[in-house]
C-alpha cells in the first residue's frame, strides 16, 4: 500500500475521534488564533476552500470569525473526515460543498480566493509541487493560511504514527516563495501542544 493509501486509511479510521481529540489539545483554538490575528476579513460571496479538511476544524474556526455566509468547500480524499466536517459546519448553518478528492486531482470550474490548509504539505512527497498547486487554484492576491509542523521532540512522537515532516519556519517562507506565494505573517500559536508542534503562516498569491 502507499503512503497515501495508507495515510488515507488512517485518517478514515480515526474520523469518529479525531474532532474531540483535536479541540482537546487545543488545535481549534489555535486555529481561532491565527485565523484572528490579523483580523482579515473576506467580503461574501469569496470562495473558500479547506485543503485536507479532516474533521473541519480549521474550516470551522473560519466560519466562527468570518460568518455562516461564506462559501466553503472541503476537500479530502477520506469521505469519512468529509461526513464529520460537512456536520459539524451544518450545525453552524454552513452548506458546503464535498469534494473527496487529493489536492493533486482538484481542478475546480472558478479560482478560489482564500485556501485554509492544517498540516498538509507535510504529507506532501514534493511540499513546493504541493504549493505551487494550491497557487493554480487560486486568483491573483488569494491569500492561504497554513498550519504546518515544526521540529519538536513532540512530532518524533507523533511521526510513528504519522510518518510526516517537519519544517522550519525560514524553510516554509522559502518553499512559500519558490510556489508563487509571498509570506506575510508567520504566526506563533502561543500555548498547548500546537505551540511545540506547529507553526502558522498566511501567504498572499503572487
Amino acid at each position: 500500500m502507499s503512503h497515501a493509501h495508507d495515510l488515507e486509511a488512517k485518517y478514515s479510521a480515526a474520523a469518529p475521534r479525531w474532532a474531540d481529540k483535536m479541540r482537546l489539545l487545543g488545535y481549534y483554538d489555535a486555529y481561532l488564533g491565527l485565523l484572528s490575528s490579523q483580523n482579515f476579513r473576506v467580503p461574501p460571496g469569496h470562495r473558500v476552500l479547506d485543503i485536507g479538511c479532516g474533521t473541519g476544524a480549521f474550516a470551522e474556526a473560519w466560519v466562527a470569525i468570518q460568518g455562516a455566509e461564506q462559501s466553503v468547500a472541503l476537500l479530502d480524499p477520506s469521505q469519512a473526515m468529509l461526513d464529520h466536517a460537512a456536520g459539524a459546519l451544518a450545525r453552524r448553518g454552513v452548506t458546503t460543498t464535498l469534494l473527496p478528492e487529493t489536492l493533486e486531482t482538484h481542478s475546480p470550474a472558478q479560482p478560489y480566493h482564500c485556501l485554509l490548509a492544517a498540516h498538509v504539505i507535510e504529507h506532501a512527497a514534493d511540499p513546493v509541487a504541493a504549493l505551487r498547486q494550491m497557487r493554480r487554484l487560486v486568483s491573483a492576491e488569494a491569500r492561504l493560511w497554513l498550519a504546518v509542523s515544526k521540529p519538536h521532540w513532540c512530532n518524533a512522537i507523533i511521526w510513528f504514527q504519522w510518518r510526516h515532516r517537519a519544517y522550519r519556519p525560514e524553510r516554509v517562507a522559502a518553499m512559500l516563495a519558490e510556489a508563487g506565494w509571498a509570506l506575510e505573517v508567520e504566526y506563533a500559536f502561543p500555548s498547548g501542544p500546537p505551540s511545540r508542534t506547529s507553526r502558522g503562516y498566511l501567504a498572499k498569491a503572487l
